[in-house]
């Protein structure tokens, strides 16, 4: 299952169990009820003012209602830090740098021990 599928359907689910229909979340957010369909969907991920509000109507948490994007969002970050820029010049507003680096890999290889060193 892909972070879209996993997230939409888990807002489908969480607006069905609430009773909503598209069109009451379409008010409550403001947006267009096309926007709920797309969110659910798995069309598009919503903004961090959506995720927030969406949490607020369902009475969920951040990471609960979209720990698929959570979870994407790490993969992502595990793939880019490998091949972070080497070779920065050192100076005042570099100098944590790499401890800055190295403690990202630390918190993202203890979030999932199959990550291993990058």
């Amino acid at each position: 299952m892909t972070m879209s599928t996993e997230f939409a359907l888990d807002l489908r689910l969480a607006r069905r169990k609430a009773g909503y229909t598209q069109r009451d979340i379409a008010h409550l957010m403001q947006v267009q009820q096309s926007n709920v369909s797309a969110l659910e969907h798995g069309r598009i991920v919503p903004s961090v003012s959506e995720i927030v509000t969406l949490s607020l109507i369902y009475g969920r948490s951040f990471e609960s209602l979209f720990a698929a994007v959570m979870t994407q969002a790490r993969q992502d970050l595990r793939d880019r830090i490998k091949t972070i820029p080497k070779g920065v010049r050192s100076y005042v507003a570099t100098r944590n740098r790499d401890s800055s680096i190295a403690r990202l890999r630390q918190r993202l290889s203890a979030e999932d021990p199959d990550y291993g060193d990058a």
